[in-house]
């Protein structure tokens, strides 16, 4: 009986070397990713978390091999990758004048054609997104005028507005209080499960990288050095290292919990 062929991941990358400002940033990073799972991209600052993902979404030139859902990104055209992947940025640009819901329509720009106009589909899946992030009240609002967390959401919006299959988070809730960074990671988690979407997140909060991130990859200093499961990955010896950090790990029901000590005072 002949076996049947292992699906193709929905993302990976061999061998890829970013250099930006002429400047070495990856050193020869080897990423798969299965379809439909959560990856959680840790590391210290400057360790290459955000460049990563944008060499994945072919937005900036790397050296290596890079496939998304197949395509080669830096070949195949914006339009055609925008399709299928969708990149949330830290510091997005925002046009002046728009409202949140025209900025999160900018996200159905590659499905509609040149010269064409949006279908009801389109607007469909807008109001459908506008409302699974309960953004109707920001909706009408001029963009340049929210604070940080809310136009992180809109932003978000605005990504999933693309209907992706493989959606690349750099820092998605960094400007989130706890309640709202909660709704976001479970909205996000929720359709990865309903839809099989593929999520890389880039995340500062390693317990929230835990919880959510069935496999969490650490970087240091441009290179993968741990991969695995928040058990395998988070171990105070290795957090000492990498981030010369005093910390306590917990093992909890969701996953391991990540907490800071402070250090000792003279007479405690």
């Amino acid at each position: 009986m002949t076996a049947a062929p292992e699906e193709s991941p929905a993302l990976y990358c061999r061998g890829l070397h970013v250099a930006r400002g002429g400047v070495p940033v990856l050193h020869g990073v080897d990423l798969t990713v299965t379809a439909g799972s959560w990856i959680s991209l840790v590391g210290p600052n400057g360790s290459g978390k955000t460049t990563l993902l944008y060499a994945l979404a072919g937005l900036i030139p790397a050296r290596g091999e890079v496939r998304v859902t197949g395509l080669a990104p830096r070949r195949a055209g914006r339009r055609t990758v925008a399709r299928t992947v969708a990149l949330m940025p830290q510091r997005p640009i925002v046009p002046e004048g728009v409202s949140a819901r025209e900025l999160i329509r900018l996200g159905r720009t590659p499905h509609i054609p040149r010269f064409g106009s949006e279908s009801a589909h389109d607007h469909e899946v807008v109001e459908r997104v506008i409302d699974r992030l309960g953004l109707h009240d920001l909706a009408p609002r001029i963009a340049t005028t929210l604070s940080g967390g809310e136009l992180q959401r809109v932003v978000l919006g605005r990504s999933l507005a693309q209907e992706p299959r493989v959606l690349l988070l750099d820092e998605p809730t960094s400007a989130l209080d706890i309640g709202h960074q909660q709704q976001v990671l479970d909205l996000v988690d929720s359709m990865r499960r309903e839809s099989g979407l593929t999520v890389v997140a880039a995340m500062h909060d390693l317990t929230s990288a835990a919880h959510y991130g069935e496999r969490l990859v650490l970087l240091d200093a441009g290179r993968i050095v741990a991969d695995g499961t928040g058990e395998d990955v988070l171990t105070v010896d290795r957090l000492a290292q990498v981030y010369d950090a005093r910390v306590e790990v917990l093992d909890r029901r969701d996953g391991r919990a990540v907490l800071p000590l402070r250090e000792n005072r003279p007479g405690s």
